[in-house]
């Protein structure tokens, strides 16, 4: 069975190896900014708000409409003779076409039209904050799915050295059951504890290959592409200041600053809605021409006209039961909310950085811990598979002190990924996390 084990363990790993891209986390955030699909998304939304931020579409220049009109009629309507008394019957033929050119221009309606492209140009930049937005989220996303492929790696190096370990274990045993000098118990035991890491290294396979597969969704690449990952499995310690992170969120954060932005659009609505209470001029220009052939039985006419014209209109509401007044109030009210939420948003920050800020000091001390308890965990270790090799301690104490360096290791590891996570989180906050990658 040992060997069995081996052997798949063997051809897992030739598996796994083949066709592998290196990868390294610059490389991994390069190629996801290309390929992701939320980003590629985000991109073509803002494609529609570039397109539609023209003066054409609020209206600044007229619409000019060609056509033509054309009527073919047949009539066979009876008249009545006076002299025969008798209904006399006759065909008649008519047609016509009428060609035409008209041009609308709305010339003043209280500046709306400028205030609408200004609104536009505040939604084109909107879309853009949404952008940046994805991009953060994303580069945020390959980050840690990029340390996560590596955390679960290093899970497998461990479980594969506790694994070996057993097997030496149990390979030792059975040694000592053929000279006599172990029972079937110590080899059952043996033999049950190298199952189990085998079990668990080969479960831990499957989880690096799942985080694989989740680190090529993010980077939009199909599950076949295989990647080695170059960088190591470290964390660079940082030390913060509270005061300069908060500076650092309100000056850079894109969901506040995007919140600006919709401010914005909303004072632009107030202004938008109280242009209503102007004047409106606007001209209608254009110029037609009627063609028209009739045929009766005795003779033929043609007829034919012409003309073009240019009228403006100039309106003014005196009153439409306060549609108006209204709408500008409930302009200013949705000013007002998105004032409030301006507020909700900057104190949801500001708690979240604190927290963040907590919890990443935390971490950096429980990975503090957790190396030292490693180390003692490896040295303890070492120690213990000397003293059970010359029977100073028997085979449960030996495996307690395996569980006790597995579970070191993946505190270890654990803590190592965390500590990655909350300074992300505090890059993403601040705005730092596409300035600073």
């Amino acid at each position: 069975m040992i060997r069995i084990f081996s052997i798949l363990s063997i051809i897992l790993l030739v598996v796994s190896g083949q066709s592998q891209e290196p990868l390294t986390l610059d490389g991994a955030i390069i190629k996801g900014l290309e390929n992701n699909f939320q980003i590629r998304i985000a991109k073509e939304q803002y494609s529609i708000s570039e397109l539609n931020n023209k003066w054409g579409t609020v209206g600044r220049f007229p619409s000019i409409n060609l056509g033509a009109s054309s009527i073919n009629r047949y009539d066979n309507t009876p008249a009545f003779d006076s002299t025969s008394f008798e209904f006399d019957r006759s065909g008649q033929y008519s047609n016509s076409l009428s060609p035409y050119l008209n041009l609308q221009w709305l010339l003043f309606d209280g500046l709306s039209v400028t205030m609408n492209k200004r609104k536009l140009d505040l939604l084109e930049n909107y879309s853009l904050g949404y952008s940046t937005i994805v991009v953060e989220n994303t580069i945020q996303s390959i980050i840690l799915g990029y340390y996560l492929a590596l955390l679960e790696e290093e899970r497998l190096k461990v479980l594969e050295s506790v694994k070996g370990l057993s097997g030496d274990r149990y390979n030792y045993e059975m040694l000592r059951k053929d000279i006599g000098s172990s029972v079937t118990f110590d080899v059952l035991q043996a033999k049950n504890s190298y199952y189990s890491d085998s079990t668990n290294y080969l479960l831990q396979q499957l989880r690096v290959k799942n985080a694989f597969l989740r680190l090529n969704l993010l980077l939009g690449e199909p599950p076949e592409v295989q990647f080695a990952l170059v960088d190591s499995f470290q964390v660079e310690l940082q030390y913060y200041e509270l005061n300069d992170l908060k500076n650092k969120m309100l000056a850079n954060n894109r969901t506040l600053l995007n919140q600006y932005v919709n401010q914005e659009i909303l004072k632009k609505d107030v202004n938008i809605a109280k242009s209503d209470r102007w004047p409106t001029l606007s001209m209608n220009a254009g110029a037609d021409l009627s063609q028209g052939w009739y045929d009766w039985e005795k003779h033929d006419k043609n007829t034919y006209l012409f003309d073009y014209y240019a009228n403006f209109t100039l309106s003014f509401n005196l009153f439409n039961g306060g549609n108006t007044k209204r709408a500008i109030q409930s302009a200013k009210i949705t000013e007002k909310i998105g004032e409030i939420e301006i507020t909700q948003a900057t104190q949801t920050l500001n708690n979240l950085l604190v927290n963040q800020f907590d919890l990443y000091s935390i971490r950096r001390q429980l990975l503090e811990v957790a190396q030292v308890n490693m180390e003692s965990a490896e040295l303890n270790m070492q120690i213990a598979t000397e003293k059970y090799r010359n029977g100073t301690i028997n085979s449960f104490n030996f495996r307690d002190v395996q569980l006790i360096f597995l579970n070191a290791s993946s505190n270890k590891l654990n803590a190592v990924y965390d500590l990655i996570d909350s300074q992300v989180e505090l890059l993403r906050l601040t705005g730092g996390i596409i300035t600073e990658r």
